[in-house]
Parts: C-alpha cells; sequence; structure tokens
C-alpha cells in the first residue's frame, strides 16, 4: 500500500480540526506599550487579558536594566550546565531560590516542561506508579507516560479519590525493574480552571501511603500566599510533606525558564540522572540576572498582590450577573465556560474588535464541551481595564444570547 505524502496528511488533519472548531492562530505582537499591559498587536491597540504575566514584570524598567546589563557579557550560556554552561548567575539564582522557597536547593531548568519531564523520569520507571490529577499540565501527564511507569489518574481535585489510587499501591511488591516508588503529582494551581489543589489533604494521603508528593506551582508562586511562595505557603505545607516543587519564571515572575526546589538529596540525584537537565542548554545567565531582579522583587510584592486579589474580587463579583458561567477560582485565572468550540470562538473575537484579548480555550486543551475564555488578571491592569473588561462581557452575553 502506498504512503499518502506528508503534505496530503497534514492537510486532511489540519481540515479536520478547522472543521471541529479547534484550529488555533498566532497574532503578531509588535510592541508592548512601556510596561502596562497594551500591546500593539497587528497594527492595533489591545488590552491583554490572557498572559500569564500576574505582576507585570515582564516589562519592568528594573528587569530590563538586569538583563542588558548581563547581556554585555554574552548573550547565551554556549552549553549545558554540567559542560560549561553554569554561570556566577545561574549559581546565585539558584541559591535565592532556594531561599525563596525555603528549601535546602533548587535546579534551574530551561522550561517547565523539561522540569517536569526531568523530575519524574528520573524519580520513576517501569513498574512504578504515578497517580495525577485528571487536570494536571500535559508536561506532567507525558512526564508520567516517558517514565514508563503505570499512570493513574484520579477525579479532579478529589483528595479522597486519590487516596483510593494510593491505596491500591500499598502492598503490592514492586516490579523487578521498578525503583519502588509511588509518585503523587498535582498542579498547585490548575492552569486552565484557576483552582487550587486540596494540598493538606494530598499530603496527608501521600505519607499514610508511603508516596512523595510533587506539586507544579507554576501558576501559584509570586501571586498566591502571604509572601507570594504559591500554594504550598498557603497550605502551610514543608519540604517533608511536598517534597518536590517545580516553579516557572515565565508567569509571575516575568522572565523564562523553570526551577526545583527540594532536599539537597532530591537536587543532587537530578543533576546526575535527569536527562532533560543534562541534555539541554543552559538558560542565557542574562536571564537569570533578570530573575534575581524580579526575585528580590516578588518577595516584598504586597501590595502588586492586594492589587491584583481587588481586581479578583471585582470580577467574580460582577461578571455572574451577566449570566456567564465562572468557574471557583480565586486566582488571576477567571475562566468564563461558554460551551461550545463556536461559542468561545465568537466571543474572543467580539472582544477583540471591543479592543480586548482574551484566548478561547477549546478541547483537547480543556475537556469536551468546557470551551472557555481564559480571563487572567494582572496586577498591572488599572481598575478602569477591568471594568472595560466586564462592560465588553456584558456586550458579548447579550450577543450570544
Amino acid at each position: 500500500m502506498r504512503l499518502t505524502s506528508l503534505e496530503a496528511f497534514a492537510r486532511d488533519r489540519l481540515a479536520q480540526q478547522k472543521a471541529a472548531g479547534r484550529e488555533r492562530r498566532r497574532r503578531v505582537i509588535e510592541r508592548w506599550i512601556d510596561a502596562s499591559p497594551v500591546a500593539v498587536v497587528e497594527g492595533r491597540d489591545r488590552i491583554v487579558f490572557c498572559s500569564n504575566d500576574y505582576l507585570g514584570l515582564a516589562r519592568d524598567p528594573r528587569l530590563q536594566s538586569a538583563l542588558t546589563t548581563a547581556a554585555r557579557s554574552g548573550a547565551g550560556s554556549g552549553a549545558s550546565h554540567l559542560v560549561c554552561g553554569h554561570s556566577e548567575e545561574h549559581h546565585l539564582l539558584e541559591e535565592e531560590l532556594a531561599r525563596f522557597t525555603q528549601r535546602p536547593r533548587a535546579l534551574l531548568f530551561s522550561s517547565g516542561y523539561l522540569a517536569n519531564l526531568g523530575v519524574v523520569t528520573a524519580l520513576t520507571a517501569r513498574g512504578d506508579r504515578v497517580i495525577e490529577d485528571k487536570l494536571n499540565h500535559a508536561s506532567l501527564i507525558d512526564a508520567a507516560l516517558l517514565s514508563r511507569a503505570e499512570l493513574v489518574r484520579y477525579a479532579h481535585g478529589d483528595a479522597s479519590a486519590a487516596k483510593e489510587r494510593l491505596s491500591a499501591t500499598q502492598g503490592q511488591p514492586p516490579a523487578d525493574d521498578s525503583t519502588g516508588c509511588t509518585l503523587l503529582v498535582t498542579d498547585g494551581v490548575f492552569s486552565m480552571d484557576g483552582d487550587l489543589a486540596p494540598l493538606p489533604e494530598l499530603a496527608a494521603a501521600a505519607a499514610d501511603a508511603g508516596a512523595w508528593l510533587m506539586v507544579d506551582d507554576a501558576h501559584g508562586l509570586g501571586v498566591i500566599g502571604a509572601s507570594g511562595r504559591g500554594s504550598l505557603e498557603l497550605a502551610g505545607l514543608d519540604v517533608r510533606a511536598a517534597p518536590v516543587l517545580m516553579g516557572t519564571l515565565g508567569k509571575a515572575f516575568g522572565t523564562f525558564g523553570a526551577f526545583v526546589a527540594g532536599s539537597e538529596e532530591l537536587i543532587e540525584l537530578l543533576i546526575q540522572n535527569a536527562r532533560s537537565y543534562i541534555y539541554t542548554t543552559a538558560l542565557p545567565p542574562a536571564v537569570a540576572s533578570a530573575t534575581r531582579a524580579s526575585l528580590s522583587i516578588v518577595a516584598g510584592a504586597h501590595d502588586d498582590r492586594a492589587r491584583l486579589r481587588a481586581h479578583i474580587e471585582l470580577f467574580r463579583r460582577e461578571v455572574p450577573r451577566l449570566g456567564l458561567q465562572v468557574l471557583d477560582s480565586h486566582t488571576p485565572i477567571q475562566p468564563v465556560v461558554l460551551g461550545s468550540n463556536e461559542r468561545a470562538v465568537a466571543a474572543s473575537e467580539a472582544l477583540w474588535e471591543r479592543g480586548l484579548w482574551v484566548s478561547a480555550i477549546r478541547p483537547p486543551t480543556v475537556p469536551e464541551g468546557t470551551a472557555r475564555l481564559r480571563v487572567t488578571l494582572c496586577a498591572n491592569h488599572t481598575h478602569s481595564q477591568v471594568l472595560q473588561l466586564i462592560e465588553a462581557l456584558s456586550q458579548v452575553a447579550r450577543q450570544l444570547s
């Protein structure tokens, strides 16, 4: 049988995606207007309500200064950390991240996806079990599959279901080629729903079962907790209760990259065994320098977090009055569920025409029938900009009905 050409295969797949309302497109940002949440996109000014720059630091002059100063010494790291790519800026940032998260050590990765792949594949193997929330980030699901461990998923946010899955692993003899480990893995803040994982209950279930709890707090660090140390700070859990913490630097910290924080032993194990760390070029040192500047700001950003909370409270108070379904989230991620792909895309386009950029999120990123607008609120949004969004949503709600 003759195989179809690659081009014909691609055209067929793309046509199927378009017919299902799943076609994605990239918009080109020409420039941002200073440190505001307003961008010039394809020649038109748009207030951006789909960024993960929760504290508005991505274009902060203090980060820009640190980045440009450090970049005078070079644009790239030149190699992986274990060859000759590990600079003093990287090392200092790891030490400062460890202090910020109140853990013995931290290890930089070049992205959150690589960090999750590195951790799960270094800690588990065929014959082990990785137990995950059904709405975990795709990188955590892929990490478990790549590890060749048995992937077991439990109902979203259901600590009792997680405990049942953990109980099923107790008393089972480990396979010959397994490490004998069980890893319980969850997002701290779920990226598409915006809700918090039940971390105290998950930590207790993991401890009872002799498992290790891993928390991906990409969307919690910087904005959740009294000091911005994320969902683990809010839950009052330390390194003993949650031995593995993954955080990203491209969201509330405003730069790029990721890190894992935990015990001395965990970090050394990852340095020696995490393939996505060993075989990846290190972040540019200038990015590490900018992140150090960001970290010093985030620790004291109490006013910014208070302003962000005020935006969230305003949005949650007003939008349900419009007859729109807002999920139970008290984080900067405020999903407005519209159901069908067509309704979500139409709402996104209608907001775009009103000067607002809000992404339509559709399956397979979210479950079937839950296509939505993923509104993200940031500390550098103004009160009047949030009111403008609410008014535009009221017009869109009338248009959709």
